[in-house]
């Protein structure tokens, strides 16, 4: 503990209850512009950029010009966020068991608490909103529009790090659900790449990803780092 400086939570799965939300809005947006996804294609990309997914979706779907392909991933965009926010308006949002006393117990040792999620600021806000979260539960929150690419790659963490002031990636610990958090904590260099068994992806899921630790959820973040 000594070491560590900051630790980085994805949201959807680690910090709240993912109740269905994401593919439920992926399914139904996706499908009424002629576009039908599997199960396995929906969890493959749990944890990535929404915008970058549904980029994906239509260009296997419909190859065409790169403005093509954007000018509708963008409609199908607008769509899932407008979706998915009436979504989590009328169902709310679960935060998962001992996850803000686990923030307390971080920032009574000086560590700082980070938000990163595959959603766009918007998104981001409707959730935190109807959660009740807000500083100083957390220190910063970085979102899928604040960074060039979505994970695998590193950059939500280096944001998180740079609007915390933590310099070391060796300080940093990160949390999540999906393959996709953990491959971007290993891209990032972090010191704890921790999975988390709350959310999207089980067991079998997590330790075929790179990691230090997998743990049932947040709440037992703890008693790892006391260990």
């Amino acid at each position: 503990m000594s070491d560590m400086e900051l630790v980085v939570f994805d949201m959807a799965g680690t910090t709240f209850e993912d109740s269905g939300q994401v593919p439920g809005a992926f399914t139904a947006v996706l499908h009424a512009h002629g576009i039908d996804v599997t199960a396995d294609e929906l969890t493959a990309v749990r944890g990535a950029s929404k915008r970058e997914a549904i980029c994906r979706f239509v260009e296997r779907r419909f190859p065409g010009s790169e403005v093509e392909v954007g000018t509708l991933a963008g409609q199908i965009f607008d769509d899932f966020r407008a979706h998915l926010a009436e979504s989590y308006a009328q169902g709310g949002v679960r935060v998962l068991p001992g996850v803000e006393r686990t923030f307390e117990w971080l920032h009574a040792r000086g560590v700082k608490v980070a938000l990163t999620t595959g959603f766009d600021r918007f998104i981001t806000e409707t959730v935190l909103g109807i959660a009740g979260w807000k500083p100083p539960l957390f220190d910063a929150v970085v979102c899928g529009d604040d960074v060039s690419r979505g994970r695998p790659a590193p950059y939500l963490i280096f944001h998180a790090m740079e609007a915390t002031g933590t310099v070391s990636v060796r300080r940093v610990a990160c949390v999540g659900d999906t393959a996709l958090d953990l491959e971007a904590g290993c891209n990032a260099g972090v010191l704890w790449n921790i999975g988390v068994l709350s959310g999207a992806h089980g067991r079998d899921r997590l330790e075929r990803a790179p990691h230090t630790h997998i743990v049932e959820g947040v709440a037992a973040l703890p008693a790892l780092w006391e260990a």
